[in-house]
């Protein structure tokens, strides 16, 4: 095995240790036992990836100079990788709201992204999303439009009937989101006979919106599939 393989399983199984201790740790009673443990394990570990962070920039800047960093910096991983490290820094020298800080623990979850870096079929599924990136977008705007115009009108049907759920416009755009991305949760329903109406439409048509960009990432994927076959 060469060193450069050795340097990334050993990365790999630090990012597996960092996922299962930031499990442990939301165990009340094992993070007091171990909390000391739990501070000096992350220090270490955050030191590493900065190392790698860092590595992986003057690799880059000798393969291919300037361009080449900018390449790794602006990357999915290289973005993956900042963010993986970027919250512990913040803490030690931002002065940020306790609130704001557990928010920023949750970036550590993406450090299990570094998992990905060989692996062929992510390679080739991200290829396939920038393929279509365009369509997705169109698809995002009509997504948020939709669910402008749901709140909209279930605020107008709804309003007189239930002006403490459906307030306003804005506390409105909960029940579409939820309506269209056909979950409903059963937590907000219309109880006006046209607010029924307009809801049965709104699941139906929610279908579509998550039936669209679901078809157009397969139908992607599976022509890269193809692509790299030949």
């Amino acid at each position: 095995m060469k060193k450069m393989n050795r340097f990334d399983f050993f990365i790999y199984v630090l990012i597996i240790g960092n996922i299962v201790a930031m499990v442990l740790e939301s165990h009340q009673s094992i993070q007091i036992r171990f909390s000391e443990f739990f501070h000096y394990f992350e220090l270490i570990s955050i030191l590493i990836f900065s190392f790698e962070y860092l590595y992986r920039i003057v690799v880059s800047y000798k393969e291919k100079q300037w361009s080449g960093v900018k390449n790794y910096v602006f990357s999915f991983f290289g973005l993956i990788d900042l963010v993986s490290i970027l919250p512990f820094y913040l803490k030690q020298f931002v002065l940020l709201d306790g609130r704001f800080f557990r928010i920023l623990r949750l970036f550590r979850l993406t450090r299990v992204f570094k998992l990905g870096r060989d692996s062929k079929s992510l390679k080739l599924f991200i290829k396939a999303l920038s393929a279509v990136k365009s369509e997705l977008k169109f698809t995002l705007f009509l997504s948020v439009l939709t669910i402008l115009f749901s709140a909209s009108a279930i605020y107008f049907l709804e309003n007189k009937a239930q002006p403490e759920v459906f307030s306003s416009i804005t506390a409105s755009i909960w029940w579409a989101t939820v309506s269209l991305a056909t979950v409903g949760y059963g937590d907000i329903v219309p109880v006006t006979i046209w607010g029924k109406v307009f809801a049965s439409i709104i699941s139906l048509v929610g279908i579509g919106i998550v039936a669209i960009p679901t078809g157009i990432i397969s139908a992607s994927f599976v022509e890269e599939i193809h692509n790299s076959k030949r």
